[in-house]
Parts: C-alpha cells; sequence; structure tokens
C-alpha cells in the first residue's frame, strides 16, 4: 500500500474525523440541528416553486406544497417545544433523578399539550367538515396556549439573564436562581388567563362596525350607498357553518346595497366545505355580492371550484376585473367597484392568476370613483403606486393581529395594519380586522367585525 494511502486509512486519521470537523453537525444542540433542518425544508419550498414547470397538475403541486408546509411549520413548532419543555417539563420540576408521581403527571401532561400543538396543522388538511371536530378545536387551542406562553417565557428568560448580570456584580446571584422557577409559574397564570380571555372573545358574534367614508366624484344618487365589508372567515378546521350562518344573518339585518367579500373566506377545498358554504346562497344584497381572492384562497389549490361555487350563489368573483355599481333608476351615475388577484398568486404560479391592477381597472371611467378589493395592504400600497387616482381600497389580512403577541408582527409587517387611513387628499384605505379567524380560535387585543360602510360624497 502507498504511505500516503497507509496513513490516511490509520485509526485517528483526518478521513476519520473528516465529517465532524468540516461540517460539526453531530456537535450541535438539538436546537441548532433542528433549525438547520428548518432552513433546509424552507430552501426545498423556495426551489420547488421555482423548479417545478407550470404545466405539472395543480393538485400535484399543491400535495407537494402541503408536505413541505407540514414539515417547516412542524420543525419551527420543535424548536419552541424545546424551549417550553426545558422550561416548564424539567426546570419546574426540579434537577431530582426521579421524579416524585406529582412531577411524573405534570410532564406527562406537558407533552400531551406540545403533541397536541403539532397536530394542530393537520387538522387543517385531514380534519375539514361542515362543522369544526372537537379534535381541530382542542389542537389550535392548544397552538393558541402555546404562542402566548412562548412569549411570556421568553420575555421573563430575557428579563432573568438581564438581573442575572446586574447581580453577579451584587453578588445577588442565589436569590435571581430562585427566581427563575416562580418567572415560570408567573408565564403560566399569565397564559392561562389570556387564554381563557381570547376564547371567549373569539366565540363572540362579530361587532358591527359603521364607517362613514368620504368619496370624491360619487355621484348624488349614490350617496348614502351602503357598503358591508367582509374578510377572513377561513371557513375550515375551526370555523364552519353556524359560524358562517350567524355572519349572513348579522349582514342581512344591515340592508346592505353591496356585500364584499376580500379574500382568505376559506381553507380547504369545495368538495370539503360545500356544506359549509350554503348559508352564502342567503346572502341578500340590493346592488350585488362581490368576492375577491386572498393568499389562503390560493392555498387550497381550488379557486376556480370557489369561484363556480359563489357564482351559483349569486356572488360574483372579480378576477382582476370590474363591474359598474349603480340604482336602476340611475344607471348613468356608477362606481368603479374592481378586485385584484391576491400577491402570492403570481409567487405560487397559479395558472391564470397573478394580481394585474391595470387589467382589473380596464374600463373604469376618470369621472367615475374607483373603490378596489385587494385582500392585502402590501397590494393595497403598490396598487395605489400605480393608480393614485384609486379613491378607496379595502384591505383585510391583518386580523388586527388576531392574537396577541403576532399584534406586534402584524403592526410592523403591514404599511397598514388596521382601520382608515388616508393616503391622499383623494384616497383612503380601510383595512378590517376580520369577520373570522385563522386556525386558533381565540382573539386577544382584536375583535371580529362586520363592516357597516356608508359612502359619502366629499
Amino acid at each position: 500500500m502507498h504511505p500516503i494511502c497507509n496513513r490516511l486509512s490509520q485509526p485517528g486519521s483526518v478521513t476519520e474525523h473528516m465529517p465532524v470537523s468540516m461540517f460539526g453537525f453531530g456537535r450541535l444542540s438539538a436546537e441548532g440541528k433542528i433549525g438547520i433542518a428548518s432552513g433546509v425544508v424552507f430552501f426545498s419550498m423556495l426551489m420547488s416553486r421555482t423548479l417545478i414547470s407550470e404545466r405539472v397538475d395543480i393538485g400535484t403541486r399543491a400535495s407537494l406544497f402541503r408536505v413541505q408546509f407540514l414539515l417547516f411549520i412542524n420543525s419551527l413548532l420543535l424548536l419552541g417545544s424545546l424551549y417550553i419543555w426545558k422550561r416548564v417539563g424539567r426546570r419546574l420540576c426540579g434537577t431530582r433523578s426521579a421524579p416524585s408521581v406529582p412531577q411524573r403527571c405534570w410532564r406527562l401532561l406537558v407533552l400531551l399539550f406540545l403533541t397536541l400543538v403539532h397536530g394542530s396543522y393537520l387538522c387543517m388538511f385531514f380534519l375539514v367538515d361542515t362543522e369544526p371536530h372537537w379534535f381541530s378545536i382542542l389542537s389550535f387551542s392548544c397552538l393558541g396556549i402555546y404562542v402566548i406562553l412562548l412569549f411570556f417565557l421568553f420575555v421573563f428568560g430575557c428579563l432573568n439573564r438581564l438581573r442575572r448580570l446586574l447581580s453577579r456584580r451584587r453578588g445577588e446571584e442565589d436569590a435571581v436562581a430562585s427566581a427563575s422557577a416562580s418567572q415560570t409559574v408567573l408565564a403560566l397564570i399569565v397564559t392561562a388567563i389570556l387564554a381563557v380571555y381570547g376564547l371567549v372573545n373569539a366565540a363572540q358574534p362579530p361587532r358591527v362596525i359603521e364607517v362613514e367614508i368620504p368619496v370624491e366624484k360619487l355621484p348624488e344618487s349614490l350617496n348614502g350607498l351602503r357598503l358591508v365589508l367582509l374578510s377572513d372567515i377561513h371557513l375550515g378546521p375551526t370555523v364552519g357553518r353556524s359560524k358562517l350562518q350567524r355572519i349572513v344573518t348579522m349582514v342581512n339585518e344591515l340592508n346592505p346595497d353591496v356585500v364584499v367579500i376580500v379574500g382568505d373566506l376559506t381553507d380547504s377545498q369545495v368538495t370539503r366545505l360545500r356544506s359549509a358554504a350554503e348559508p352564502l346562497g342567503q346572502m341578500r344584497a340590493r346592488l350585488g355580492s362581490y368576492f375577491a381572492t386572498g393568499n389562503h384562497d390560493y392555498y387550497t389549490a381550488d379557486v376556480e371550484g370557489w369561484f363556480e361555487l359563489l357564482r351559483s350563489m349569486g356572488i360574483e368573483s372579480l378576477h382582476n376585473s370590474n363591474v359598474k355599481v349603480f340604482r336602476p333608476e340611475r344607471t348613468q351615475d356608477w362606481i368603479c367597484l374592481a378586485g385584484i388577484d391576491d400577491l402570492e398568486a403570481r409567487m405560487l404560479r397559479y395558472p391564470g392568476h397573478g394580481m394585474d391592477v391595470e387589467k382589473a381597472l380596464s374600463g373604469c371611467s376618470a369621472e367615475s370613483p374607483i373603490i378596489l378589493l385587494a385582500h392585502q395592504p402590501h397590494a393595497a400600497k403598490q396598487a395605489l403606486q400605480q393608480r393614485p387616482d384609486i379613491s378607496l381600497v379595502l384591505s383585510g389580512h391583518t386580523h388586527a393581529g388576531q392574537l396577541f403577541p403576532l399584534t406586534i408582527l402584524a403592526f410592523l409587517m403591514n404599511p397598514f395594519f388596521c382601520g382608515l387611513y388616508r393616503v391622499s387628499e383623494h384616497t383612503m384605505v380601510y383595512v378590517t380586522s376580520g369577520t373570522g379567524y385563522y386556525g386558533i380560535p381565540m382573539r386577544i387585543a382584536s375583535r371580529s367585525e362586520i363592516t357597516n360602510i356608508i359612502l359619502k360624497r366629499a
């Protein structure tokens, strides 16, 4: 054997240690390994969107996306689960080698809780029916508790580390160490209070908010026109027929001229939710009901199926298109009501779909007001940059954060968060907090709403 080959084959040689020294994966903590796995799954999601041809069936692409999404979201949840387990499952019970019976029961309870959290998004794909399944409600409720608890454990943990740094200078380290367990207990108490409040708040009927919006060039015959705005109903694992029926009943009591649904109507396919969606056929609006897509509508991979179902119920889908809204006795006085596809349609490479403002506003007159339905506030901002002559944009998507601490992220990530904004002298944007909720049946620092917009001459 060649001397060099002999050296390389000896124990303790470079080749024996090469995987560890080059990559060091085995030396990483569990959190580090999970973080790398999350990154790999996320990268695969990006690559599949880029490399998979649009000629591949949309159903096949949607199935691949669901698998990747479940892997990605559960890997992220696993990072938080490890943190919660260390703080709540282990540290709270002490470090004794032989835990007592109550300590074992507590750890089993924590493990059951974390297992339910990881099962929540499986319900999105496997437990969708006319009414929510009890397991879906339970697992998504646990997910809400998980989010709140993780936030407070992290905040209290950061405060404890800061106190520990300061205590080293004062010689009070023992007192700070003993405070760690009490902070975990405090986090659990605060989480329990907020979770109960959030569940009760989300179970309430949507509040009706009446908003008067001045619109330039509004014809006298349309002064006082009542437009009811709905958004983010999220028919799916935790929102079913009974909740939708309550929404439709409340809308009809407002006696609207126009009803618009600005995206995220559903989280699943028509075949699973046809019965749940039937109350939409009872919705009454004198001058028509209209729908524009949201990002979650595209996640279903069944947008055309929903368009067909809504059409059968008398609801017109504005797919980069517009309609003239007018009173029968004054056909020459009208509003151009337009709707654009959601921003993510193009990113998802959904065939025949993608936000196109110019196409949506084709045929709208400069002498008439333009009202645009754009699900995401970022889409509203982009549309106004292209067409500053738009009078009013109606959006949703943010849920007003839905659940604290997600409120902070929603506020920071969107150009318009919730409520009425004046963008320019001639243009306004209204963002609804949403009519339902997504997955987690909780609302903290927000409330579901049905917006009764009254248009007034400016």
